[in-house]
This record gives structure tokens, sequence and C-alpha cells, in this order.
């Protein structure tokens, strides 16, 4: 399989961590987005990804995957173990609530493009935009650090959808200095999936374009 990424897009970040998880054999092509106006805008890339977002994915098969949450419920599908999804029907939803809590809710507002447009077109400093994207972090993480279980993990005693999610959002929420100090059933969480190799493989530091 061939994963379009970048190394610090969240998106791409939670599809990495499944792969590693799974135990999938994946090779990078990378997708810089801000080098030469954004690489996901030139044409071979756009006929991948309509939306020119990363991350995509080119199957075996050669079929060409886009949109996290797609893909990472293909992966699910399609390479079942380890589960990320409970068996419990109720638990299952309450574990997608969760990663589109983050998906849905959070990631969109803060995409790159989103905070490019209030400073392009809408003439927000810099200053502004790091508050915007702060007050939207500030608002969901009280609901996921309710939304969690006891763990170690966000719920129970191995990752799932929910942890996938989890991890890259506190990273982003880092790089904005965002105040994590008042959620400690997320930061456990955190902590447990960071001993594991999976998390650690798939993490940007990691990644060869890390910059």
């Amino acid at each position: 399989m061939r994963l379009y990424t970048y190394f610090r897009s969240s998106a791409a970040y939670r599809v990495r961590i499944a792969l590693e998880l799974k135990g999938i054999a994946w090779e990078p092509a990378f997708v810089h987005l801000l080098r030469e106006g954004g690489q996901q805008h030139k044409p071979d890339y756009a006929a991948l990804s309509p939306m020119r977002l990363v991350p995509a994915l080119v199957t075996d098969e050669g079929a060409v995957l886009t949109q996290s949450l797609a893909i990472l419920e293909w992966l699910e599908e399609t390479h079942p173990t380890p589960a990320l999804l409970p068996a419990d029907p109720v638990q299952r939803a309450q574990v997608r609530a969760f990663a589109a809590t983050i998906a849905c809710d959070i990631h969109p507002i803060g995409n790159l493009r989103v905070l490019r447009y209030l400073k392009r077109e809408m003439g927000q400093s810099q200053e502004a935009i790091d508050t915007w994207y702060r007050h939207w972090i500030d608002v969901a993480l009280p609901a996921l650090e309710a939304m969690a279980g006891e763990g170690p993990f966000c719920y129970g005693l191995a990752p799932t959808l929910a942890d996938v999610y989890l991890v890259p959002q506190l990273f982003n929420a880092r790089r904005y200095n965002c105040d994590l100090g008042t959620f400690p059933r997320l930061l456990r969480a955190e902590a447990a999936c960071q001993a594991l190799p999976a998390f650690q493989a798939a993490a940007p530091a990691a990644q060869p374009d890390a910059e």
C-alpha cells in the first residue's frame, strides 16, 4: 500500500497509527502542504484526492481511498485483527462518537486551509488565529475527557479508534500551547499509547519528511 502523507497532518497521522497497529506493510509518498504553494494542489495529486487533502491511500489492488474516516473503516473491515472497534454494538458506537468528536467537530475548523483563510482572506493576525484554534480545543477537550472510559486506553485494555484519533489531536493541541493539565483520562490514554511501538513509529518526528 502507498500512503500519501505529511508528517504534521493529524489525519495522515491517524492512518499511520492504524497501519502500524495492524502490522500492514506500507510505503510513504510525501505531500508537503506548505512547500511550493502546497504540493497537494498539483494536478497529479489533485487527480488522486479531488479535495486536495491528505491522506490518500492506494491499496495493493490500485484503488484510491481518501478521507481518514473512510480509510480507517476500510482498514478495520479488511484487516480486522487487531480490532480497533469493540465487539459490543454500544461500545462501538461510543468509540465512534469519540472519534467523530475529533474528526467532525474539532479538526475541520482548525484545518490548515481554514487557518490560512482566516489570515489571507479575513486579514486576521496570527495571535487571533491561535486564539481561534485554542478556543475550539478548549470547548472539545472537556467533552472528550467526560466521554473517555477508565482505561488504561480511552476504552479499555487495548487501543481503539478513539486512541487513534486522540493522540494526533493532543499533538496538535500542544503545538498551539493548549493547557492539557485538567484532562487526566486523556493524558493517561495518551501515555498508554505512546508506550506502544506502533504509535512511536507513526509519530510525526519519526517520519522521513519531518522538519
